[in-house]
């Protein structure tokens, strides 16, 4: 992580492609307004839809970001729990691991 907490990946793209970095954060936030969800229930949604993916950095971002808007450690373990009959076992406990790499890193 870079000392603004993204990602390195994502801050090179930002350094080279700022007009992009800006519309990707305009479309989420956008996306965010439109409706009466709380930002820590955007963030566990949107956790769960990374760990569908099965997408290990965006797993970490979001469960960083749902634990900094006040989801507990239960409340991110439990999100992703709900998806084991849509993404199966192996995979869930693959978004947990991921999971854990932000609640209790080693």
């Amino acid at each position: 992580m870079t000392a603004n907490n993204l990602p390195g990946a994502y801050s090179r793209l930002a350094v080279k492609y700022p007009e992009l970095a800006r519309a990707v954060e305009a479309v989420g936030s956008t996306a965010k307004e439109l409706g009466p969800l709380d930002e820590k229930t955007a963030q566990l949604i949107q956790l769960a839809a990374a760990a569908s993916i099965r997408s290990e950095g965006a797993v970490h971002s979001h469960a960083r970001r749902a634990l900094g808007v006040g989801a507990s450690a239960a409340e991110v373990h439990h999100a992703l729990l709900l998806l084991v009959s849509t993404i199966g076992f192996p995979f869930l406990m693959a978004a947990i691991s991921w999971v854990d790499d932000i609640i209790d890193p080693v």
